[in-house]
């Protein structure tokens, strides 16, 4: 860990290789007059809008929604089975029983899912907005960086690993709340060296209402991943007779009230998890490298965090135009996936950073429980 001590307050860094945009993002931070203590950046920090995803920010009395993200509440499901092994017959069974029952991309539920989350929906015009269309996205996986993985783990079991967040919850209330922030400090004439990052007062009208529509937004993303759990362990129930025997459901875009250093602080983590001592964790890696089942260690300097992956090298465009397909697909030798065609190398192995070598710069902030190796993989 570096520590840059030339801004208001200093900025900690994990990453042993930091962009100059997402560095000069994590610059923009330490330098608002509510920021807390320090910056923290995570080892798989890359360019954000605003924040760098993989960043950290403790904040009094300020929320800021570009800090926690578009993806509000997108995050981690893994199940371990008591499956000690699986067939590539039975992995391709398994795979067209989710392809079946969990819509990815763009695709809905044709029939309304039921969550006893709906009747909870609180009375905000972006969120009652959207239940209707929700109530068909429970249960989807959405496209980008969303996956569903089969895998293998060293502690002799097969795992089911999900990646995915509020759907179009997240985007609206993401953008909406930040549309308001600016237009707040446009009128407090707040000189911000970046829009993207501007903010409401946390116990303001329209900073209450963001946090409140936030934390439902995370409700319907822990749900979200949680039907794809269940429908993922139909299938692998169906083919093998498998169950699973252990899971965690965690999120990685979110701010949350935190007591660190004596202060409650609003923690803002955007691409980043919480790692409190002996918490659960899911740290996972490209879709042809392994991922990883933690531990927190409960490290007050990254405000109690670790990463959320292995982090992006380039962007989707840049991926897309220098990465070699054939070359993509032999790092995947062995594994079940769906790339074929160049314009899916936006999420391809090398279009991310070294796993293991972003594991081993947050030693100091995760113990590794279990390491896991893909053996199918359904992108979004």
């Amino acid at each position: 860990m570096q520590t840059i001590t030339s801004e208001r307050i200093p900025i900690k860094i994990w990453a042993a290789d930091i962009d100059a945009a997402a560095l000069q993002q994590a610059r923009n931070l330490a330098n608002l007059p509510f920021a807390f203590r320090w910056i923290a950046v995570m080892p798989d920090a890359h360019t954000g809008y605003g924040m760098p995803i993989g960043g950290v920010l403790a904040t009094e009395d300020m929320v800021i929604p570009n800090a926690v993200g578009v993806d509000i509440g997108c995050g981690m499901a893994a199940v371990r089975t008591n499956l000690r092994n699986v067939h590539t017959e039975e992995l391709q069974d398994i795979l067209a029983i989710i392809r079946a029952e969990v819509p990815v991309g763009f695709k809905h539920h044709h029939d309304p899912q039921t969550w006893g989350g709906f009747d909870r929906a609180p009375d905000i015009s972006i969120i009652q907005d959207e239940l209707n269309s929700a109530r068909h996205q429970l249960g989807t996986l959405g496209g980008g960086n969303h996956f569903i993985e089969i895998q293998r783990g060293d502690d002799g079991f097969v795992w089911l690993m999900i990646h995915s967040g509020s759907r179009n919850f997240g985007l609206k209330v993401a953008s909406e709340y930040h549309r308001l922030a600016k237009a707040s400090c446009a009128r407090g004439k707040i000189n911000l060296s970046d829009p993207d990052l501007s903010y409401l007062t946390a116990d303001s009208p329209q900073g209450r209402e963001y946090l409140t529509a936030m934390n439902y937004c995370l409700d319907f993303a822990r749900a979200n991943r949680a039907l794809m759990v269940e429908r993922g362990m139909q299938a692998i129930t169906a083919v093998t007779g498998g169950v699973g025997t252990f899971e965690v459901n965690i999120h990685h875009n979110y701010a949350a009230v935190e007591s660190h250093f004596g202060r409650e602080v609003l923690v803002h983590r955007k691409g980043a998890t919480s790692a409190r001592k002996g918490q659960a964790g899911i740290i996972p890696g490209s879709m042809g490298a392994h991922s990883y089942i933690t531990e927190g260690l409960g490290n007050d300097e990254s405000f109690q965090s670790s990463s959320h992956g292995a982090g992006r090298r380039m962007g989707r465009n840049e991926a897309t135009r220098r990465l070699d397909l054939r070359q993509e697909q032999q790092k995947m030798k062995g594994i079940i996936h769906g790339l074929r065609t160049k314009r899916e190398l936006n999420e391809a192995p090398g279009a991310y950073k070294d796993i293991d070598d972003v594991m081993a710069q947050q030693q100091d902030l995760v113990k590794i429980i279990t390491q896991l190796s893909p053996l199918a993989v359904i992108k979004g």
